[in-house]
């Protein structure tokens, strides 16, 4: 079986075929540093992970490419209010570039305690001014430009099928328009670069042909992405309210440019919830990874028991499920390894599931079974399992637990108790070690310690 992704871009799973034979593209919509990344941010990140890592464990070659938006991104989608992360710095009292390399910091911090490994390439917006200078220039050469009182902006109309990505009724938003749209010539138009207020100084802001300003929020990603990748890459990935406005922007002024769409494949992860609720900053129900009061890998667990394109609801109840399940895998390796007797184990099951659009669920449930069969038979198969854990999974399943000494005093005590025929010494001593929080399971090999 052929590995297939869904692409947002025909709304079908296709057969995944390089622009170039073994070699792939992906470029990622990074964060945007205002603030904590939360999970459902960090959600999308875990996806395209895991993209990467099984690309790379089937033989391809990835180069993978990540912007950071420290500039540019402003609080409405429709080119209105202040730019996140300066508004950010006014209410800390700190520069914008402070805010944004606090924030980058924290992200990254996050994202190696999910186990999500770095892109190749992280570039900030900031990295690449001149880039985007010349990107509108060549948009203005082209005729797709125009200049209003508050910037330039892209002229959408002149894109044949605007929109397509979103599936959007253009005619339709048109017929209905009962917005302000402030001079726009279309509701649909976007900044592709906005000039600096008159009354006050920003952090950032840069000299252009048009005035000083700052860049609009989509030019960043285009401008990266044709840098770095070419005017046509592979996979383009993101979150799903990407989708709208920013992908379909991005496309639209890439189109305009090249005349090329910038990426084959458009690949988005669904909303985490919280009820029936997406979980974003402006809610107020983020919670970040170092909240979850639990291994931060359960989190990474309770994400690949779902479908990267499901909505998938976050309680309490379910990320401590996670936990258990994290955990007694890891046991069951240790149960594994106990037994001595190494043999292989047949992954075929493994990689259907992963070719059929990166199926974690379905992965995690061959992997279940093949734990299931190999304890039947008493083998050690914990080999192959840690291959494709450490290679796509990510779970650290060989992790070994560290247990507290005054546990492992009293579970010294209690095998003392055990030789000694002490039976109700030995009764008491475990009460003792399950109060707090362990439990000792006595086995051929020995007795074992388990964190419940």
């Amino acid at each position: 079986m052929s590995l297939k992704l869904y692409n947002t871009l025909t709304r079908k799973k296709e057969d995944f075929k390089p622009l170039n034979d073994k070699e792939v593209g992906i470029y990622t919509c990074g964060p945007t540093v205002y603030n904590y990344a939360h999970i459902g941010n960090m959600r999308a990140y875990i996806f395209v992970d895991i993209l990467v890592r099984y690309l790379r464990y089937s033989g391809y070659k990835v180069k993978h490419v990540m912007n950071i938006t420290d500039v540019g991104h402003l609080t409405s989608d429709s080119d209105t209010g202040e730019d996140k992360v300066e508004k950010e710095a006014q209410k800390e009292g700190k520069t914008a570039w402070d805010i944004a390399k606090n924030y980058e910091k924290a992200f990254f911090e996050d994202s190696e305690a999910l186990n999500i490994k770095k892109p190749d390439i992280i570039v900030k917006a900031t990295d690449l001014i001149k880039e985007q200078i010349s990107f509108i220039q060549k948009l203005e050469e082209k005729g797709f430009t125009y200049v209003l009182n508050d910037g330039v902006y892209f002229d959408s109309s002149k894109i044949k099928d605007y929109g397509k990505l979103a599936k959007l009724d253009i005619e339709g938003l048109r017929a209905g328009e009962r917005v302000d749209i402030r001079g726009k010539k279309n509701k649909t138009d976007f900044a592709l670069w906005k000039f600096s207020p008159k009354d006050k100084k920003r952090d950032m802001e840069w000299e252009s042909p048009w005035g000083k300003g700052f860049p609009g929020w989509h030019l960043e990603c285009s401008a990266i992405g044709l840098k770095y990748l070419g005017e046509q890459f592979d996979v383009h990935t993101g979150g799903i309210d990407h989708i709208n406005v920013h992908h379909t922007n991005e496309i639209a002024q890439g189109e305009a440019l090249t005349g090329k769409t910038p990426a084959k494949y458009w690949m988005h992860s669904e909303f985490l919830l919280t009820g029936d609720t997406k979980m974003a900053k402006s809610r107020g129900n983020l919670v970040r990874v170092t909240d979850l009061g639990v291994d931060p890998l359960a989190y990474r667990m309770l994400i690949l028991q779902a479908n990267y394109r499901d909505p998938l609801n976050f309680t309490d109840e379910s990320i401590k499920a996670a936990d258990t399940a994290l955990k007694n895998l890891r046991n069951d390796i240790k149960e594994l390894k106990a037994f001595g007797k190494k043999a292989a184990s047949d992954s075929q099951h493994f990689r259907s599931a992963m070719d059929d659009d990166l199926n974690t669920s379905q992965a995690l449930a061959s992997i279940y079974s093949l734990i299931r069969d190999a304890k039947k038979r008493g083998e050690d198969t914990s080999e192959d399992i840690l291959e494709v854990d450490e290679k796509i999974l990510g779970l650290d399943l060989d992790r070994e637990e560290i247990i507290p000494k005054n546990v492992q005093k009293l579970a010294n005590e209690r095998e003392k108790a055990r030789k000694e025929k002490n039976w109700a010494e030995s009764d008491k001593i475990r009460d003792e070690i399950q109060k707090l929080g362990y439990i000792v399971e006595d086995t051929e090999k020995g007795s074992q310690i388990k964190k419940i």
